[in-house]
């Protein structure tokens, strides 16, 4: 008999598959798809796939989603004269970028960055389409919407970047380009550019939030999986009705670090500081040139870093 179930030691019970709740409304009858089970995934969650619904908003984000999606890859495609060989070899170098400041917040021709313009802007469409799915969802299954407004904080983020920050600069050149070592290239240029974007606050303050979220639901999770076998992994009937993985649970972090969250506490804290990290970067980000033109400068004006001396004595600020 097997005592206690973990990642480590998972047996997947399969029975007929779930197919959710009604609300009186009609809701089964939106779903698609006949639902399937993955071995493969019940090692990760649960092993059932489906049904799924898209509705209206989900169905505008797929389409607008996938136009966007298309729009730079065609364009890195042509880009090396549309072979696929050299699409795969320079694939992770390859990018669409934004206008030129030459252009300001106009329309530029499609080779120029008229196709940055309207893959951005399907790719708004998108996002903002699948939040309000993704609240419209909560909704209608009686949910809080927790969900919806940690991925809200992920989407300032995102307009922070390509929308709100290029408008206030006046220009559409300041967005980020659409490709993985471009977009790495941007962060580190513009981290230069502005003066070391360390010694921006915000920025500190999502590193803060980005690593104490990281520590927090490691933390957690190897909480419940060190009380999983008194049944810890059943965290819900562990808060209305404490059980042994509970107490045993607080009194290991009572005696590790003086006090410990409860088994709702914990999600809580997790949840605000993984939302913070996005909220202070864009910030952060929204700042940075608007406001502040050299970071490195602020944080010597008001103590924040030190003012270098120079080769001849004098003190050098380095931009």
């Amino acid at each position: 008999m097997i005592e206690y179930q973990n990642i480590f030691n998972q047996v997947q019970v399969q029975g007929p598959a779930e197919l959710g709740i009604t609300n009186g409304q009609g809701i089964e009858k939106e779903r698609g798809g006949t639902p399937f089970f993955s071995k493969i995934m019940g090692w990760i969650g649960n092993a059932q796939i489906g049904p799924i619904h898209l509705g209206f908003f989900g169905l505008v984000s797929v389409i607008t989603g996938t136009l966007a999606f298309n729009i730079i890859g065609l364009n890195m495609l042509a880009q090396v004269g549309w072979s696929f060989p050299e699409f795969l070899r320079q694939g992770f170098w390859l990018a669409l970028e934004p206008p030129g400041p030459e252009w300001g917040l106009r329309m530029p021709p499609l080779d120029q960055g008229g196709w940055y313009i309207i893959c951005s802007f399907f790719l708004l469409i998108s996002v903002l389409s699948w939040w309000v799915r993704s609240y419209v969802r909560a909704a209608e299954l009686k949910m809080g919407k927790h969900v919806a407004w940690a991925f809200a904080a992920a989407i300032w983020l995102f307009l922070v970047l390509g929308l709100f920050r290029p408008v206030l600069m006046g220009s559409w050149s300041e967005a980020v380009p659409y490709g993985i070592f471009p977009h790495l290239d941007w962060t580190t240029a513009f981290s230069i550019r502005y003066g070391n974007l360390y010694y921006n606050p915000f920025h500190a303050l999502s590193i803060v939030f980005l690593y104490g979220s990281v520590l927090l639901f490691a933390m957690h999770g190897a909480t419940i999986l060190a009380v999983s076998r008194l049944g810890g992994d059943r965290e819900l009937e562990q808060i209305f009705d404490r059980g042994t993985a509970s107490e045993r649970a607080a009194l290991f972090w009572r005696w590790t670090m003086g006090f410990n969250a409860t088994m709702e506490g914990i999600h809580r804290w997790a949840w605000w500081f993984a939302v913070l990290t996005p909220i202070t970067g864009g910030i952060g980000i929204l700042i940075t040139g608007t406001l502040v033109d050299n970071w490195y400068l602020w944080a010597v004006e008001h103590s924040f870093a030190p003012a270098y001396q120079g080769e001849y004595g004098y003190e050098a600020y380095i931009p």
